[in-house]
């Protein structure tokens, strides 16, 4: 899985069997290593977050500041995406 960055324990990155169409654009989370059901989070054309699921349990106040993060590194993350997925849509 391409990580994008971590975050202490956890891990933000993208899950690399996105079905086709690709999905808007959105991260995964989870605790120590890459999970098929972690955390999803989309990222907005705003290059704001809103959560999917919360699929990993990630404790609400760890889980804001790990939001809050992707929310700052959000042109990054795009652009690495786009990179990487050769597409990009957004869920809003």
């Amino acid at each position: 899985m391409p990580q994008i960055f971590r975050m202490g324990e956890y891990w933000i990155y993208f899950w690399t069997n996105e079905n086709k169409p690709v999905e808007p654009i959105h991260v995964h989370i989870a605790k120590g290593k890459p999970s098929e059901n972690a955390t999803k989070v989309w990222i907005t054309s705003a290059g704001n977050c809103l959560l999917c699921n919360n699929n990993s349990r990630i404790p609400s106040h760890t889980l804001r500041n790990i939001m809050r993060m992707i929310e700052a590194r959000s042109a990054d993350i795009i652009q690495k995406w786009f990179t990487y997925f050769g597409e990009i849509s957004y869920y809003c």
